[in-house]
């Protein structure tokens, strides 16, 4: 028995984007797929400059030895990168994910990076055999969110692993024995995240060819809105000594890498070499190999399709604003319930009592107290320390306790109404008597050394001596 693949390989710029930031690349030993991020070209170049890394593996390479290869290849793709920052640093935030097969009869190295999947169909059964390098996906296996969750979570499409060209890139690499029958898929999220696990599986099992399969997948990413670029690579296990078509022989390279020129080596007589200068041809050519048509949007019929998924760096921004307003929100309202449970007695700007909530303090010229109740007693009513008191202000714990200070102060504010002398209030007892007027006719005591002198007689005494001396007369 002799296995081989059966291969097709299309890529849709979708319905929403202006370029296609996906590469792809089938060939007879190497599927690969690669889902470019950072905008302003950076996306196309990154994912081309993985896929045409990863070409040269295209070869008869010993079972023994392809993960070590692939390994090696990804790590290249790494160094492509950063040396293309170097060359443009405006180039700095690009990069890709990566899942590619490598295969040598019926055993297939996988490598995976990033949230782009790789689906096994066997025996009408659908496994994904990949794990979404995402934030999500690390809340899903850690139980804090679910599946039904993922599709409209604010940051479904925030990666936590892509090649960048920083720092050493760590892959997920399995190894996996084929079955004749198998049917194999490789595509970017802008399949897998409008298209519904159970589409996927209704399509791969029900298309008659690879090549059915994949355009088929792209015109329902495309009719569920087709938000990003779509890429598909399907490819099934054959028996070549008993399939009457036969495996694939010429290499399909799509998306990105397709237009692009990446002479990371010199092209030979092999299949990888083929591949790029086919590539190198329809650039030339001013075309994109294996491209679908656009297909027009139109409103899906069916209920198959997730929410579209939008992606890469505005879920950071959103997720750090989100932060920001929550952080601030919490301060707030701790801030504001602490306010509303002080108290004080304090002295009103028209120099009463009064009661109030808060802290006497002001920030920024907003003070942080509110005058709750003016209590009608004047502070130069008061006793001088009882008023120094309330001008530097009575903390008390609660609202009671404030107004049993107020009923304190307003105790002593009544004594001090009926007793002013007792409160340090009354002048009145300092002012000298008025003089008293002698009588007239008595005379005052000599005083020492000197004559008596006379008093008038009072008006009694005058009438008197007056009526005696008229009697005289008489």
């Amino acid at each position: 028995m002799t296995i081989a693949l059966r291969y097709a390989a299309y890529s849709d710029v979708g319905c929403l984007r202006e370029g296609n930031e996906d590469s792809g690349y089938a060939g007879p030993n190497l599927l690969v797929v690669a889902d470019g991020m950072g905008g302003h070209a950076g996306g196309e170049i990154a994912s081309s400059l993985a896929v045409h890394s990863l070409m040269p593996l295209d070869e008869d390479i010993p079972s023994g030895e392809m993960v070590k290869a692939l390994q090696e290849a990804v790590a290249a793709a790494n160094e492509a990168l950063a040396r293309k920052v170097i060359e443009e640093p405006h180039l700095e935030n690009m990069g890709t994910t990566l899942t590619a097969m490598l295969w040598s009869g019926s055993r297939m190295v996988l490598v995976h990076v990033g949230d782009s999947r790789a689906y096994q169909l066997r025996n009408n059964e659908l496994k994904q055999i990949t794990s979404d390098h995402t934030l999500v996906q690390t809340l899903v296996d850690e139980g804090k969110i679910t599946e039904d969750e993922v599709a409209t979570h604010p940051q479904r499409s925030l990666l936590l692993r892509a090649i960048q060209g920083q720092g050493r890139v760590d892959p997920d690499v399995s190894v996996w024995k084929a079955e004749v029958g198998d049917r194999y898929l490789l595509c970017s999220d802008g399949l897998s995240g409008v298209v519904s696990k159970e589409t996927i599986h209704e399509t791969l099992a029900s298309a008659p060819t690879p090549a059915d399969a994949a355009s088929r997948l792209i015109e329902l990413a495309r009719r569920g809105g087709g938000p990003d670029n779509i890429t598909a690579v399907v490819a099934d296990v054959i028996d070549t000594a008993i399939d009457p078509v036969g495996p694939t022989a010429t290499p399909t390279v799509v998306g990105a890498a397709s237009q692009r020129r990446e002479p990371f080596f010199t092209p030979s007589d092999t299949p990888a070499g083929r591949a790029q200068e086919l590539a190198r041809a329809t650039t030339a050519n001013a075309g994109d190999t294996a491209e679908m048509e656009r297909i027009p949007p139109y409103e899906p019929e069916e209920d198959d399709f997730e929410p579209p998924r939008t992606r890469r760096w505005w879920p950071m921004v959103v997720t750090f604003l989100i932060i920001v307003a929550v952080v601030a929100g919490v301060g707030f309202y701790f801030g504001r319930q602490f306010l509303l449970s002080q108290y004080f007695v304090g002295a009103s700007p028209d120099g009463e009592v009064a009661i109030y909530q808060g802290i006497n303090t002001d920030i920024a010229g907003y003070s942080l107290a509110t005058e709750l109740q003016r209590t009608g007693i004047p502070l130069d009513g008061l006793p001088v320390t009882e008023r120094e008191s309330v001008e530097r202000s009575i903390t008390v714990d609660s609202l009671s306790e404030a107004e049993e200070r107020v009923a304190a102060l307003r105790e002593t504010f009544e004594n001090c109404q009926r007793d002013p002398a007792s409160c340090g209030l009354d002048d009145a007892d300092d002012d000298p008597q008025p003089p008293v007027t002698p009588s007239r006719g008595t005379t005052t005591d000599t005083p020492a050394g000197g004559p008596s002198a006379p008093t008038p007689a009072t008006d009694a005494e005058q009438r008197a001596n007056d009526a005696q001396g008229n009697g005289g007369q008489q």
